[in-house]
C-alpha cells in the first residue's frame, strides 16, 4: 500500500515540475513586441532609422528616376528634408515608388509612412487619407499636338482623350464628361507615349506636369490652362496619423520662413516651365493658401 502511495506521490510532484516548467518567464522579444506597442508613430520611425516616402518615378519635373538611378525632383527635396529633420540625415529616407493609382492602397497597406507623389488633395481622398498643409497648387489642363484644332473642352466630344488612371482628371472626366471617349494608362510614361503615338487627339493631366512636358516636346501645347477646381497638392499620411501629420504641418510652416519651396522651384522646375510661369504661381509657401 506503501509503494502505491509513494508511486502517486511521485507522479504528482512531476506533474507539477512539469507545469512549472511550462511556465516559462517573459522573453526579451515578448518585451520587445510589449515597448514597440507602446512607441509613438515617430519614435517607431526613429528606431527604424529610416522614413519610407511615396514617390513618383516617372513623372520629372516633380518625381523621377534619373540615368544614375537617383530619386530627383520637387518632391524628392522635400521627402529630404523631412528625413533630416526627422532622423538627422536626408539620406535616412528610403524611397518607395508608385503610381497614381495605388497611392492611397499604399498608405492603407502600410507600405509607405507617407506619400508625397504629387498627390492633389481632394475630398474623396480626404475621406480614406489625412492630408497635411499644402505647398503646391494645381488645376487640370490639355495638351494637344500644334496642328490640333482642338481649342475648348467641347470639341473633345468626339475624340479620343488619355487620362492617367487615379489621377483627378481621370476623376473629372468620369463625373462631369462620361460620355467622353477615353483611353487608361496605368503610368505617365504610357500616357503621354499614347499621345504621341496617335492613340488619342488630346491628354489631360495636371496643368503643372503639362507646362513641363510641352517645353520638352515643342511639337506640343497647352490648350485648356485651367479646367475644374484650383487644388492644392499635399503630403499625405494614414487616417488617423495625426502626431506625423502635426510634425509634417509644424514643419511646412517652419519651412516657409527660410521660402524654401521657392528655392526648390528654382533647383528643380524653374527651367522645366516657360519663362511666364513664375514660382508663386505654382508653389505654396508656409502652408498658407
Amino acid at each position: 500500500m506503501k509503494k502505491i502511495l509513494l508511486s502517486v506521490f511521485a507522479l504528482f510532484v512531476a506533474l507539477f515540475l512539469s507545469a512549472c516548467s511550462d511556465s516559462k518567464p517573459t522573453t526579451n522579444s515578448n518585451v520587445d513586441s510589449n515597448e514597440s506597442a507602446k512607441l509613438s508613430v515617430l519614435d517607431e520611425i526613429k528606431k527604424k532609422d529610416v522614413i519610407r516616402i511615396g514617390v513618383f518615378g516617372d513623372k520629372p519635373p516633380f518625381g523621377y528616376v534619373d540615368a544614375n538611378g537617383k530619386n530627383q525632383g520637387y518632391d524628392v527635396v522635400l521627402a529630404k528634408r523631412i528625413a533630416k529633420e526627422l532622423l538627422g540625415d536626408e539620406n535616412k529616407v528610403e524611397f518607395v515608388l508608385v503610381e497614381a493609382a495605388n497611392r492611397v492602397e499604399f498608405l492603407k497597406s502600410n507600405k509607405v509612412d507617407v506619400i508625397l507623389a504629387n498627390f492633389t488633395q481632394t475630398p474623396e481622398r480626404a475621406e480614406q487619407v489625412d492630408f497635411a498643409k499644402p505647398y503646391m497648387k494645381v488645376a487640370l489642363g490639355v495638351a494637344v499636338p500644334n496642328d490640333s484644332n482642338i481649342e475648348k473642352i467641347e470639341d473633345l466630344r468626339d475624340k479620343t482623350l488619355l487620362l492617367n488612371k487615379g489621377t483627378t482628371a481621370d476623376a473629372y472626366f468620369t463625373k462631369n464628361h462620361p460620355d467622353f471617349k477615353s483611353l487608361k494608362y496605368d503610368q505617365n510614361t504610357e500616357t503621354f507615349a499614347a499621345l504621341m503615338d496617335k492613340r488619342g487627339e488630346a491628354l489631360s493631366h495636371d496643368n503643372t506636369l503639362l507646362f513641363a512636358w510641352v517645353k520638352e516636346h515643342p511639337d506640343y501645347k497647352v490648350v485648356i490652362k485651367e479646367l475644374g477646381n484650383l487644388d492644392v497638392i499635399a503630403p499625405a499620411v494614414s487616417k488617423g496619423n495625426k502626431e506625423l501629420k502635426d510634425f509634417i504641418d509644424n514643419l511646412i510652416v517652419n519651412l516657409g520662413k527660410e521660402q524654401f519651396f521657392h528655392k526648390a522651384y528654382d533647383d528643380t522646375l524653374k527651367a522645366h516651365f516657360s519663362d511666364d510661369i513664375k514660382a508663386d504661381d505654382v508653389v505654396i509657401e508656409g502652408g498658407e493658401f
